[in-house]
């Protein structure tokens, strides 16, 4: 990217123009999948931000689930995605921080059922389960299909009712 590609980039995001930001971190497990998935969600109109981690040396997925998710807040992000090597530790961790509705998806239907009927806003994904070409789907799945609302509402609600009385 040139000077003026990077100094745009700040411009706006000081601005605020980047409404539909999506945070994306890893444990090393699932590191070399998140790099491949950033340019691939950003060429579908989104801003990545990357909360580490940043090489494939070993780290802790709590430590960065975690991190991944109170970022998800503090970029006022619309999404949030997190790969590990099963997925189900970030999951189990990100749906401890009130707000988060994590979905830990292995296939399209998941992510559109997760999207659809529980509007979650983070995805979960093991770099060990499933294969990268696969998670590109998974992954669009999940950034492209809208939460349905109506009978799907109620449910959502007694959802951060719950979240809500836990905290």
């Amino acid at each position: 990217m040139s000077i003026e590609g990077i100094v745009n980039d700040i411009l706006n995001e000081i601005e605020g123009v980047y409404k539909n930001i999506v945070v994306i971190g890893s444990d090393h497990g699932g590191f070399e999948y998140k790099e491949v998935l950033k340019p691939f969600i950003e060429s579908s109109g989104f801003k990545v931000f990357d909360c580490g981690c940043f090489s494939k040396d070993s780290v802790d997925y709590p430590d960065y689930a975690y991190k991944t998710g109170m970022e998800f807040f503090n970029k006022n992000a619309v999404f949030g995605i997190f790969i590990d090597g099963a997925g189900i530790g970030s999951a189990i961790v990100l749906n401890k921080i009130k707000g988060i509705r994590a979905a830990h998806c292995s296939n399209t239907f998941e992510a559109y059922n997760a999207r659809a009927h529980n509007d979650a806003n983070f995805l979960t994904l093991g770099s060990r389960v499933v294969g990268i070409e696969l998670i590109k789907f998974i992954v669009e799945k999940f950034l492209t299909t809208e939460f349905e609302g109506g009978r799907h509402l109620r449910r959502v609600e007694k959802i951060k009712d719950i979240d809500n009385a836990n905290r």
